[in-house]
């Protein structure tokens, strides 16, 4: 999804490249024909981009989520999960994925079958307290909607405004006070209000799931 999005994250060769051949192999030329014209820069002011795992985490600890929180990131095979998720993890360590909270034994009926894994994880941020939406592929629509029936209209969903948020990653002065004190200065947010978690029926309590693009 994120290659389909025609984002840049990195920008560099290697994830240009990455990118390229995940497009290929998805649409087979749709993005090579003639007329064709991708602006990442645009699409991203316009909201179009999916949240990166750093920015999904800067906006919940933003909002008062602290490092107590059960964070369920739902998403495939991860691109460079490393670089990518070890920031994330340093905001919210009890970060969890469908591997974490699963054995071996009880994940291996599970592979090679993407649509099964993509049910662990609908499972998962269907019960959770909280779901944040970080783009708008059918998945988090279709459980928006679902967790809205099962809860009476009661589910919590966070649908961030994207354009706007842009606006604030991007901003050189946000972004350089970020980099000097990472992790520091968001760990001393502490002490802020955390957001009240209401009491859902058969849920996880105290649990935020996200879905994230694996193509990163």
């Amino acid at each position: 999804m994120v290659a389909f999005s025609c984002c840049i994250y990195d920008g560099d060769w290697k994830e240009n490249i990455a990118m390229e051949n995940a497009r290929e192999r998805g649409w087979r030329g749709k993005f090579r024909r003639p007329g064709r014209v991708i602006n990442p820069e645009a699409n991203r002011r316009n909201g179009r981009c999916p949240l990166a795992p750093i920015e999904v985490g800067m906006m919940l600890r933003g909002m008062g989520f602290d490092n107590t929180t059960s964070l369920y990131v739902a998403s495939g095979k991860i691109y460079n999960a490393e670089k990518y998720m070890t920031p994330l993890r340093e905001l919210f360590p009890l970060l969890q994925t469908k591997e974490t909270i699963t054995s071996p034994e009880e994940l291996a009926q599970f592979k090679g079958h993407s649509s099964r894994l993509a049910a662990l994880d609908y499972t998962v941020c269907l019960r959770s307290e909280a779901f944040v939406m970080t783009q708008g592929s059918n998945f988090p629509h279709f459980l928006m909607g679902h967790r809205r029936y099962l809860y009476g209209g009661h589910a919590k969903t966070i649908t961030p405004d994207k354009q706007k948020m842009v606006l604030l990653f991007d901003n050189p002065d946000i972004r350089s006070a970020l980099s000097d004190c990472y992790p520091t200065c968001l760990s001393a947010r502490r002490s802020w209000r955390r957001p009240e978690f209401r009491h859902v029926k058969s849920g996880y309590r105290h649990l935020a799931s996200f879905h994230l693009d694996s193509q990163f």
